[in-house]
């Protein structure tokens, strides 16, 4: 599975500051330790930087192409910001992203096909998030046919269905679930990511890497192709490489029904059986889950 670094981000309490104050340093490092660790892109988050986001997003785009060779992923709501780097770009990157909603489908969709970059496209419309798996393949079809239509081939598109937290709303985790399912037959060709972090906000930092990978492995029984992760979860890109096909195969047995004996099973697995009956609904979420 292709991963992408999300640490490079303009909320972190370090690399904040140092992009803001365009400090190479800091993100000098950052880049060449997430290539250290085997992720395949690196996400360059400057979040909307309405302000001077053009030559921010230049200025970082140029910076890390100085210490590595990675595919990069162009993190900005701000479309400008976004063109600017896609100007300096050295070599093939990805747009993240490219949401359905009027003021920026049209544009989006110029840059992708101006600069020949790989695109997510984000399964938001004028309405916002998606309420279900019915309105994510809805806005699927929306999303491949404007872009079609633009010129684009399902080849370069990434389709994000939007993950959101599990402490929030159980039925949209799952409706990721199920839509990744579906997605090879509405969209044939198109690639899939997802940000993974998403799934875990709001629950305590400790356990956030369970729900992470949990979920992951989740979305990979139905052939998710990329994940937006923490470069630094070493267990995690152990599981997206393939090294560990005890807990997928766990994992994937509980989806399809499985009730293990939890209380026989290792601590590390019975932790993965607790959090994918968390993550299916099974178990209600709270922030003991892995205790009960």
């Amino acid at each position: 599975m292709i991963l992408i670094g999300e640490n490079l981000n303009v909320m972190s309490h370090t690399l904040g500051p140092a992009l803001r104050e365009k400090n190479a340093g800091p993100i000098e490092e950052m880049a060449k330790a997430e290539t250290a660790a085997g992720v395949d892109l690196i996400d360059l988050n400057i979040g909307p930087a309405r302000k001077g986001g053009d030559e921010l997003m230049s200025w970082v785009v140029e910076t890390v192409q100085s210490v590595t060779e990675k595919m990069l992923s162009l993190d900005t709501t701000n479309l400008d910001a976004m063109e600017a780097g896609l100007k300096v770009k050295k070599n093939k990157v990805l747009m993240n992203s490219v949401s359905l909603q009027t003021s920026r489908i049209d544009r989006g969709l110029e840059l992708a096909l101006k600069y020949d970059a790989d695109l997510i496209g984000l399964l938001w419309s004028n309405d916002g998030m998606p309420r279900d798996v019915n309105e994510r393949a809805m806005h699927t079809v929306d999303f491949v046919y404007k872009a079609n239509e633009a010129g684009i081939p399902n080849e370069r598109i990434w389709i994000d269905p939007i993950a959101s937290p599990v402490s929030v709303e159980i039925n949209q985790v799952k409706a990721c679930v199920e839509f990744m399912g579906m997605l090879g037959e509405i969209a044939p060709g198109c690639k899939s990511t997802v940000g993974l972090s998403n799934v875990s906000n709001g629950a305590p930092d400790e356990l956030r890497c369970w729900l992470n990978r949990t979920y992951m492995i989740m979305l990979m029984r139905y052939g998710l192709y990329s994940a937006i992760v923490d470069a630094f979860d070493k267990d995690l890109i152990k599981i997206a490489r393939g090294k560990r096909p005890d807990i997928v195969e766990l994992v994937h047995k509980i989806m399809d029904g499985d009730t293990p004996d939890i209380a026989s099973l290792p601590k590390e697995m019975a932790n993965y059986a607790k959090t994918v009956r968390v993550l299916k609904g099974d178990s209600l979420y709270s922030a003991s889950w892995l205790e009960v």
